[in-house]
Parts: structure tokens; sequence; C-alpha cells
């Protein structure tokens, strides 16, 4: 338990939120910065809901700098944790300008502040897509990276941008965690993934259909050399993966250096498997159609977590029946999201 407060960009937004959470379940106090481009924020008073304590909410982008030099000075955040940043691997191959602007630059603002100010603890956001092509697996934190489309390889452009910037001040400590495939809700069914536009992700798309958005399930391929032929992800419960947050700053404050840990479940869940868990999770018929593989998909991905485990004492707890059984929860008690 701490009464130390935490600066979480992109906190209104699906694995923000229920950061926020754990923070304040753990003893924290928060602040949001949000821009609110693909969230909203009723996400956040929805955690207030759930916890009983408050978020302090500032509407703003990082990419504005004096902003975030103004806010650093007036506040001592024990830490920073960086979720602020365009996730989609589609639209990062349209709009790659968009992506590097928004996360490559909105990064080197928030570190510019941060070292302006003093603040030199974060935890940053990455992706598993920074590996690219698997070599080998599972994928342990030592693969190769090189990653195969415009969002992954902003990521790995903040990577190494933490990098050299702690090699040339080892007062920093920093948290680089690798997330795989975020999936579920908060068991309330208050907070949950609600994307503005067409889901990216398999679940949000699951659940839409099952709730009646949207008529069928595209499985984008059925042809991967895979048991069942569609494409086999590494899915962590999105509360597991906010626990490893609070676990990752409380390691911070212990150490300096950088930490780049995995954080995903270790075992891997075919497209059919997950579309035929949610079947049984919500009762409800899930309609899908095979469509062309997307460029980039690869066959097979799911982590190593050895590492987290020794370095965090952190592993995922959720099954796969949870997983879809929270999702289904929060799309049912909220059919059209926060809306």
């Amino acid at each position: 338990m701490t009464d130390t407060s935490v600066l979480v960009t992109g906190g209104a937004g699906y694995i923000g939120s229920h950061t926020c959470v754990e923070l304040l379940n753990a003893g924290y106090r928060v602040t949001v910065i949000d821009n609110l481009s693909n969230s909203s924020k009723r996400s956040l008073e929805r955690v207030e809901q759930i916890t009983g304590k408050a978020v302090e909410f500032i509407e703003a982008d990082i990419l504005d700098a004096e902003l975030l030099v103004g806010l650093m000075k007036k506040n001592a955040f024990g830490g920073v944790i960086h979720f602020a940043g365009l996730k989609a691997v589609g639209e990062s191959a349209q709009h790659p300008l968009k992506y590097y602007d928004n996360n490559v630059t909105g990064s080197l603002r928030l570190l510019q502040a941060m070292q302006e100010t003093g603040h030199k603890r974060l935890i940053f956001s990455s992706s598993a897509t920074v590996y690219g092509l698997p070599k080998a697996l599972p994928l342990t934190e030592d693969h190769q990276t090189n990653p195969i489309n415009p969002y992954g390889r902003t990521k790995l452009v903040v990577e190494d941008m933490l990098r050299d910037l702690m090699a040339s001040d080892p007062a920093w400590s920093v948290a680089i965690l690798r997330y795989f495939n975020p999936v579920g809700a908060h068991k309330s069914g208050l907070i949950g993934e609600d994307p503005n536009d067409t889901p990216n992700n398999l679940m949000p798309y699951v659940s839409q259909v099952a709730v009646g958005r949207r008529e069928k399930l595209t499985v984008h391929g059925d042809d991967f050399e895979t048991p069942d032929g569609t494409g086999v992800r590494d899915y962590i419960h999105v509360v597991d993966l906010a626990r490893g947050h609070v676990r990752a700053l409380e390691a911070l404050f212990k150490r300096t250096g950088c930490l780049t840990l995995n954080l995903g479940t270790g075992r891997g869940y075919s497209v059919m498997e997950m579309r035929e868990a949610f079947e049984k999770a919500s009762g409800r018929d899930v309609p899908f159609v095979v469509g062309p593989r997307r460029a980039g998909d690869v066959a097979t991905s799911y982590a190593d977590c050895t590492r987290s485990a020794e370095e965090l004492n952190w592993r995922a707890q959720h099954t796969i029946e949870e997983m879809c059984a929270d999702t289904w929860r929060w799309q049912s008690m909220n059919k059209t999201g926060f809306d």
C-alpha cells in the first residue's frame, strides 16, 4: 500500500481504465491524461464507481509539451504509466505518418517533459508486434525484434529511445511491457473494450456479433499451419495485464535500470477455439465467414513469461472461460458500449 500518485497517459482507454482500477485498489492516487480519440470519459466515471475513489482527469494530448511540463511541475508523480497511442495494425499501414507522429513524437514529448521536471520512473506500453515473424516459440524477450508493420515499428522506436535515454542517465527506472492479446473485462461489467469504429481485435468483434450489433464474424484465413487452420494467439485477461503494471511499478520503486518483460499467458488459442469458447460462455451463436488472410498476420504467437514471473512475481490467473464470460457480461450490459 502506498499513497504515491501516478500519472497515466491514455488512462481512459481499455487497458488504461482497468489499470486505473488496480492502481486505486492498491492505494495509489491516479491522474489521467487522455485526448479521448479512442476512449470515453465515462470509463473513468465507471472506474470511480468500481473503486469508490476519485480519478483526476485532464482532457489533453501528450503532443502538448507545454501542458505536460506544467502538469509535472505541479505534481511530484511517483511514476508515469504510458498507454497513450494509436494501436490498429491495419490503420498504421494506411496512415503511417499519423502513427509515427502520435506514438513516437508523443512519447518523445512525454520523455522530454519527464526529464525537464525530474520524473524518471516510467512504464511503457509496448507490444508483442515488435518481434515480427516468430523464429522460435514461445517468444522470449531475447527473440530478435523485427516488426512487420508501422504500428510495431513505432513501439520499437520508443523502446530504443528509452534504452538510449537510460544509457545516458542511469538514474532512470523503466519497465517495457510487451503485451500479447488483451481480452476480457472487469467482472463488474462496468468497463470493457469499446472501440469507436469497427473492431480491429477478435474478441470485441465476436461479442458484437453475439449481441446483435454485427451480422457475422470474418475469420481472416483458415489455411495457416495450425491445428484448425486459423491463427493462434496468446490471449491474456485485461485484469491480469493491469495487475502486471502494478507489480512492475512496485519493482521500479526498488531499482533503477530497464526491465523488458512479456505479459501473456504462455498458451495459444486459435480463432475458432476462442469463437467456440465465447459461444459456450454467452449461449449465443457467432456465425462466421472465412475471408482472406490479412497482410502481416503470423500463424502462431505466444509468450514465454518466465522473466515476468521471476522479476515481478506475476503470472496470469484467468482462464479462457473467464475471459469469455467477462467479455460477454460487459457486452450484454453495454450493448452499444459506453454510449
